[in-house]
C-alpha cells in the first residue's frame, strides 16, 4: 500500500504577522515556516506508523509551493518519509492546491491519502474533501483514530456530542486531527538521511484558482482588563451583557 501525505508550510505560531501592498499580500520577510502541525503530528506520523507495522510499503510527501517550501518538506523527510514531491506553484486557493495534488497523485495511484484537518494559517479545512472528489475517492474527515485491516479502513471521528466510527474500503482520503498519532521529533540519523532522499520538483498543471484574497486585516488590539469589585455583581452582569455581549 502506498500512502501520500499532504504537507503544508505555515508560519510559526510565534511569528509576528504583517501585510504589505496595501494589505493585499502576506509579508514573508523574516517569517519562519514550519510544517502544518495537523499534517506533521497526525497525518505524517500515522502514515509512518502504518509503514513500520508493515501495512504500508511507501510513504510519499507532497507540497504545493515554491522553492522556499523545500526546508519544510525536508524536515518531513527527516521524520521518515521515503520521498518528497514539490509542485512548483504558489497559491492560497484551496481548490488550486487540491487540484495540483490530484493531478500528480493520479499518475502514481496511491491507496491512501492523508492530510491534516486544516492548515493553521487559513483554517479552510477544504483541501481534503476537494482532493477526494478530484481523485474520485471516498473521504472521511476529522479522524481521531485510523486502523487498517486488509482493504478496509476503520476510522473514529469526533461529531457533535460524541464519536462516530466509520468503515470504508481503499482507496481513501482522510483528514486527521488530534488523537490519530503522537508527535515525533526528527533524530540526527533522520536529519542526515533527509539530505539524500529524493525531492522531485513537478511543474504545475494548467489549473486556474477559484478564489483570490482581496485583502487582509489584523484583529483589533486587545484592550486593558477592567476590574470589578467582587461585591458589585450587578455591574459585572451589566458589562458582560452590554460590552462583552456574552450573556
Amino acid at each position: 500500500m502506498k500512502i501520500l501525505v499532504c504537507i503544508c508550510p505555515v508560519p510559526d505560531t510565534t511569528t509576528k504577522i504583517a501585510f504589505s501592498d496595501n494589505n493585499t499580500h502576506f509579508n514573508t520577510q523574516g517569517v519562519t515556516f514550519i510544517i502544518n502541525p495537523y499534517d506533521e503530528w497526525y497525518a505524517l506520523v500515522r502514515a509512518l506508523e502504518l509503514k513500520e507495522a508493515g501495512t504500508a510499503t511507501a510513504v510519499h510527501l507532497v507540497t504545493v509551493g515554491t522553492a522556499a517550501a523545500e526546508p519544510v518538506i525536508r524536515k518531513a523527510l527527516a521524520l521518515g518519509g521515503d520521498e518528497a514531491i514539490r509542485i512548483d506553484v504558489e497559491s492560497n486557493d484551496p481548490y488550486m492546491v487540491a487540484a495540483q495534488i490530484a493531478e500528480y497523485a493520479k499518475t502514481i495511484g496511491y491507496d491512501l491519502v492523508l492530510c491534516g484537518k486544516e492548515s493553521i494559517d487559513y483554517n479552510n479545512a477544504a483541501v481534503g474533501g476537494m482532493l477526494a472528489a478530484l481523485l474520485d475517492m471516498n473521504y472521511i474527515g476529522f479522524a481521531s483514530k485510523i486502523d487498517i485491516a486488509g482493504n478496509t479502513v476503520t476510522v473514529n471521528r469526533e461529531i457533535e456530542g460524541g464519536e462516530e466510527t466509520d468503515a470504508a474500503d481503499l482507496p481513501l482520503v482522510i483528514s486527521c486531527q488530534k488523537g490519530v498519532a503522537e508527535a515525533r521529533i526528527p533524530n540526527m540519523r533522520g536529519i542526515m538521511a533527509a539530505r539524500t532522499k529524493p525531492l522531485k520538483v513537478v511543474p504545475a498543471a494548467a489549473i486556474q484558482p477559484l478564489t483570490t484574497i482581496v485583502s487582509y486585516e489584523l484583529p483589533p488590539a486587545k484592550t486593558g482588563v477592567k476590574m470589578i469589585p467582587a461585591d458589585n455583581m450587578d455591574e459585572l452582569v451589566n458589562l458582560l451583557h452590554t460590552q462583552a455581549k456574552v450573556i
